[in-house]
């Protein structure tokens, strides 16, 4: 792969990293209520979903999704459900007064793991991305295993590096301005954006 074109695939790959969506909301959801710690850790699992996708999409997983809408509907049905099951639980969640400490960090590391994770994995819309980003830069019939590892760690990093800035860039926000304490009113409307995001993953299918 030349340099000119893996510079195309890095813009491409930011543009879709920064866009805002339901990856946004998760990472931003752990940085606020768990720390830097768990906004990070919800950023590494993330990169790690989208990695998976960029790997099966050279392997053939995107085609396949393709030929069979059944299993393509499943999974974007349950990465709803699981959008609309994080908004219900913040909803439901009773309002807490306690300072937003990483120490006292009431999400635990391994949520933060697993939503980062579930949110990349259960959107089987980054398969199909992947499939035709890829095919814009390669030639399926000389993908040599360098070019491949090189495209798939392009992704990870990119995608990684951008939700760590965020978690970054959220923990910098709360001490400059002073978010100390939870807000249940922001709580709210983060639940309240969670289950709109799973709304709007159904209605756009």
């Amino acid at each position: 792969m030349t340099l000119p074109l893996w510079l195309s695939l890095v813009a491409v790959c930011i543009m879709g990293a920064m866009s805002p969506g339901p990856s946004l909301a998760v990472v931003l959801k752990h940085s606020l209520h768990g720390g830097m710690k768990n906004g990070m850790l919800a950023a590494l699992s993330h990169g790690i979903g989208v990695g998976f996708y960029a790997c099966a999409s050279l392997l053939g997983l995107g085609a396949l999704m393709t030929q069979l809408p059944t299993l393509y509907q499943v999974l974007v049905y349950g990465g709803a459900a699981y959008l609309a099951y994080l908004g219900i639980r913040i909803l439901l969640a009773r309002p807490s007064s306690q300072t937003l400490h990483v120490e006292k960090a009431k999400p635990s590391p391994r949520a933060a793991l697993q939503d980062g994770f579930a949110i990349a994995f259960l959107n089987p819309k980054l398969a199909v991305f992947f499939l035709a980003l890829f095919s814009q830069f390669i030639d399926p019939e000389n993908l040599t295993f360098q070019v491949g590892l090189i495209m798939c760690l392009t992704v990870f990093v990119l995608d990684t590096g951008w939700y760590l800035l965020v978690a970054l860039l959220t923990e910098i926000s709360k001490k400059r301005f002073g978010f100390t304490k939870a807000n249940p009113w922001f709580e709210k409307l983060l639940g309240v954006i969670f289950i709109a995001l799973s709304v709007r993953v159904v209605v756009t299918l």
